[in-house]
């Protein structure tokens, strides 16, 4: 009976760990990896055409899943490609092994062609990264990388050379068990009983919330209730605590809106819960923290904090309800609403006032009416740059809708690549890349493999012919714009070229018609929406003092563009609040 190559060993780890599909292109250095790879029938190869794609993807795949996720690349250049995309999945909490394939084993050290350092190259992006030098190392070697990524949640690393992964693996002497599920974390009893005489103390206890939230928004809502707090969010605590939310203030940070800033300010004592927001000048300095976050690095890192709480959100608030007393008083809840309706009433006609008339179009109205028709299940895949804008005031969350971004890494170019993960997990659901015209040329090649695979991924194109974000931050620092803008692109023509669907759209009656259009094709699909590049720009005035801020200024110089449906809610809340 023939051996096992130390490479299908491999790959059989992969599927025992949960993989179901290694994206990356290939190379001669991961040739018995993809021939491992194409034996085994439980796992696929994603053939992309960049490696920063494939980790993107394998990030964005994770992230929508909660399971292990993966990508390759070819030694030197070939695995240099992951890095963008794997500090984006570690820095968004996304469990990701990566195999770095290596030079020739013998030539290590020696300056050959293409060699590189991977075991040192993706220390900074990973939790763990080493090199697989001998086959019987392999198998103790991927499990640990397993265990790593799962259990810290983010990116590990595994090195090989082709020849080592070509060689024969040791007998195992049977399957090692593996970790593939993180277990709930609840907070000691000394903390539990601390926070519980900080929220009774309290008068007004406020809550903010972050991605840490996720599968929390019951307890959550129920907290807000008994103490009868104002809940705001940040960017990436969103989708999982607007919706359904009768104590909504909205969001804080360069992108916020309505009455969070004020009702974090204004508290007694302030919650976090699940976040690592790191614009410490939203942050108020004289308020009691509490920080709750079931990575304990996080704590305190970004303020002062009374208390630190290590455990998971839903964990510690099932534990803290029944024990702290209901409070009775709403003023200051209702005053937070109040004010939170009345910020939103100011912003909600910068979106409605001519809309249909406005050329270039507005893209504020683009995001409003893609809510509007998108599926209420959609996963929206966003780039950087003013389509961060435009989810977060536009897209509404249901608790069945997801929306991904680069929210902490902050890169370009990563809506489209992972939009490719989220179709190839989730093939029967409605998935929109949320694009900017830089952040998609910028790897527009991988539109391909839309077509290759007939993934049917919506680009939703905002194409201001600039890098809008850049301009906005070049003239809050009082800089004139640039290096910022691109000749205009029939970005939709490229699409037909490529094989898909393509709309180009410049007059605003036609928006409606053309996502419709786009939404309902059985197929890739490109919609090029020609919008106002100059739909966030400044007042004609600023004063020396806000062109020094721009952490604080943004927000309310810049930023106080429309809200969509948002308005909606908040006018529910004030309707709901109890009358005398």
């Amino acid at each position: 009976m023939a051996r096992q190559s130390v490479a299908q060993q491999f790959v059989d780890i992969l599927v025992q760990a949960g993989v179901k599909r290694l994206y990356g292109v290939v190379g001669d250095s991961l040739n018995p990896v993809t021939d491992a790879v194409r034996r085994n029938g439980a796992i696929e190869w994603v053939q992309v055409r960049h490696e920063e794609v494939a980790a993107f993807a394998a990030g964005a795949e994770a992230q929508l899943t909660g399971r292990l996720a993966a990508c390759a690349g070819s030694c030197g250049p070939g695995h240099l490609h992951l890095i963008n995309g794997l500090f984006d999945a570690h820095r968004s909490m996304a469990p990701v092994l990566a195999l770095a394939a290596h030079i020739p084993s013998a030539e290590i050290g020696t300056a050959y062609f293409q060699e590189t350092h991977p075991d040192r190259l993706f220390a900074e992006c990973s939790h763990y990264s080493e090199l697989i030098s001998d086959p019987a190392q392999m198998p103790r070697i991927l499990q640990t990388a397993v265990q790593h990524a799962v259990g810290l949640s983010g990116v590990a690393v595994v090195s090989m050379s082709g020849d080592t992964a070509g060689r024969d693996a040791p007998p195992q002497a049977g399957e090692s068990a593996l970790v593939v599920r993180r277990p709930a974390v609840r907070p000691a009893d000394a903390e539990i009983d601390a926070l519980v005489r900080l929220v009774d103390e309290a008068e007004a206890v406020t809550l903010f919330c972050g991605s840490g939230t996720a599968g929390a928004h019951d307890e959550v809502m129920a907290f807000a209730d008994r103490v009868k707090a104002p809940v705001g969010h940040a960017l990436r605590g969103k989708e999982w605590i607007q919706y359904d939310n009768p104590f909504d203030v909205g969001m804080s940070g360069l992108l916020g809106y309505g009455a969070a800033y004020d009702a974090m300010h204004q508290a007694d004592l302030l919650i976090l819960l699940g976040t690592d927001f790191p614009y410490t000048a939203f942050l108020p300095d004289d308020v009691r923290i509490v920080q709750v976050d079931i990575r304990p690095e996080h704590l305190g890192r970004r303020c002062t904090l009374d208390l630190a709480v290590w455990g998971d959100v839903r964990e510690t608030l099932r534990a803290l309800i029944p024990r702290v007393r209901e409070k009775t008083d709403r003023r200051f809840l209702d005053r937070m609403l109040g004010r939170h309706a009345e910020a939103l009433e100011g912003a909600v006609a910068a979106y409605t006032r001519d809309v249909e008339r406005h050329r270039p179009i507005h893209p504020e109205y683009v995001a409003a009416v893609l809510d509007e028709e998108a599926a209420d299940d959609a996963i929206f895949t966003v780039d950087t740059g003013m389509c961060n804008v435009w989810a977060a005031r536009y897209l509404s969350p249901n608790g069945r809708r997801r929306v991904i971004g680069s929210f902490n890494h902050g890169s370009m170019a990563n809506a489209m690549p992972q939009a490719i993960g989220a179709q190839l997990t989730h093939r029967d659901r409605q998935v929109i890349s949320l694009s900017g015209d830089g952040g998609f040329s910028m790897l527009m090649g991988d539109f391909l493999t839309l077509t290759q695979y007939d993934l049917p991924v919506k680009v939703v194109l905002f194409d201001n012919s600039s890098l809008g974000m850049v301009d906005l931050e070049m003239m809050v620092a009082g800089f004139p714009p640039h290096g910022t803008t691109y000749p205009p692109t029939d970005y939709a023509a490229i699409a037909r070229a490529a094989g898909a669907h393509g709309v180009r759209v410049e007059d605003p009656k036609d928006v409606r018609d053309a996502l419709r259009e786009t939404l309902d094709h059985d197929g890739p699909a490109l919609v090029d929406l020609v919008t106002d590049p100059n739909a966030l720009s400044l007042p004609p005035r600023i004063t020396g003092r806000q062109l020094a801020g721009f952490a604080t200024t943004t927000s309310k110089l810049v930023l106080t563009g429309g809200v969509g449906r948002m308005i909606q809610l908040a006018r529910s809340n004030l309707r709901n609040i109890p009358r005398p």
